[in-house]
């Protein structure tokens, strides 16, 4: 079995729970304004509330399994996809995880861009790309120490950055939008949930670094129940007061355009650090013969690449595609702890078991067209489809783990 080393370099939780900040600020940040754009304050209040609290038992119980594991996601999930077939779960991960490292650069130097312009400075936004890749690879490349240390300089930073923007939108004086445009309510906690659901599923690349299983719930209650709420609903009020789409653009109807500009440059530094910290730890897995460091070098130079792209046209169709492909992930490798694997994960299993487990795919792949039917309102389970496909998966697995219960599964 595989049990903590005590000699492991772990954290408690309240520096996970910065770490874990610093990521999800980035989605949080682009996604928090079409919310606030639709929904009244009281309406929102109540979105982000439940939104939160739905993250934070589905937060608690991935990065627990990672914990008791200590592996990261790619290899808690050889266990019941199989040791081949873990590969094409990794391979989702990684785009999924380059996408939003992809993103973020973009997001990086449009923001510095528009910083500069306002101060008469023209500068290419290929280059602030390309020197923001530069940063995140530095942020990342010497491990998870020093990832550490750039939240915890960052994310205090950014947390005053953010209260002072919501005091100058909720003081200053702004035309009310005539009417918001609706948006019910289940598809707005699906959006709160939806933004960062991926770094949910992949909650054990931290769980594997913390202390102790209390603290790694401390981490998810401190995350996903009293800041992530707090984030999105100070990203959501200023267009939930203006009408505009994006904070950028209601901050500048109160003049406030310079800490706007500021807050999305450091949080996008933060959030990156993470992506790039996660990515790695997948990509290496299907690339063993390179240095994890060599790794995320050629991911900095891939996103500045990609991020020079006009990407930001594709983003909403991306973010729905991971809402609903990765969320199963989550579910069967929970429902395979908690039936398979709660004395711990004994590698010897993986020679014993298929190399890739069909029935899981055949599972994943139910799950994951059920919250595109969901999604689609074909029919409804909770009205929020990456929580029905992570149901659907964890029922699905669940039900398999006992049809083919033997022995050696008990005992693993």
């Amino acid at each position: 079995m595989r049990k903590t080393d005590p000699a492991l370099n772990t954290a408690p939780g309240y520096k996970i729970a910065m770490i874990l900040l610093g990521i999800a600020v980035t989605p949080v940040l682009l996604s928090s304004s079409s919310l606030g754009n639709q929904l009244a304050g009281s309406d929102l209040i109540t979105v982000v509330a439940l939104g939160g609290l739905i993250l934070t038992v589905l937060a608690a119980m991935t990065i627990c399994v990672g914990e008791k594991a200590r592996l990261p996601t790619y290899g808690i999930v050889k266990y019941p996809f199989g040791e081949r077939g873990a590969v094409a779960i990794n391979v989702l991960m990684a785009v999924s995880l380059f996408g939003w490292i992809a993103v973020t650069a973009n997001m990086f130097g449009h923001s510095v861009h528009d910083l500069l312009a306002n101060h008469g400075v023209d500068v290419p936004t290929p280059l602030l790309v390309a020197i923001g890749c530069v940063i995140f690879v530095a942020s990342t490349a010497f491990g998870f120490a020093i990832l550490g240390t750039v939240a915890q300089c960052a994310v205090p930073v950014i947390a005053l950055m953010a209260c002072y923007i919501l005091y100058v939108a909720t003081s200053g004086q702004a035309t009310a939008p005539q009417a918001l445009a609706t948006m019910p309510l289940g598809v707005a906690v699906s959006s709160v949930v939806g933004t960062i659901i991926v770094l949910v599923t992949t909650l054990p690349d931290f769980g594997a670094f913390v202390h102790n299983r209390k603290h790694a719930v401390a981490a998810a209650v401190i995350t996903f129940l009293i800041a992530y709420p707090l984030l999105y609903w100070m990203g959501a009020t200023p267009s939930s007061l203006t009408g505009q789409g994006s904070l950028l653009g209601a901050m500048a109807v109160f003049g406030a355009v310079l800490p706007t500009a500021l807050l999305l440059i450091f949080a996008t530094v933060t959030g990156n650090a993470g992506n790039m910290f996660q990515g790695t730890l997948v990509v290496s897995t299907l690339l063993t013969r390179f240095p994890k460091w060599q790794i995320t070098v050629a991911l900095g130079v891939l996103a500045g690449l990609v991020g020079c792209m006009d990407i930001m046209s594709w983003f909403i169709p991306f973010l729905l595609f991971l809402g609903i492909a990765t969320p199963p992930v989550a579910g069967i490798y929970i429902a395979d702890f908690l039936f398979c694997r709660r004395q711990g994960y004994d590698e010897a299993a993986l020679k014993r078991d298929p190399a890739i487990k069909f029935s899981t795919f055949g599972i994943w792949l139910l799950a994951s067209v059920a919250g595109f039917l969901t999604m689609k309102g074909v029919f409804t389970l909770t009205s929020i489809p990456s929580v029905d496909s992570i149901l659907v998966a964890f029922a699905g697995y669940a039900v398999l783990a006992k049809l083919t219960a033997r022995p050696a599964l008990a005992n693993a």
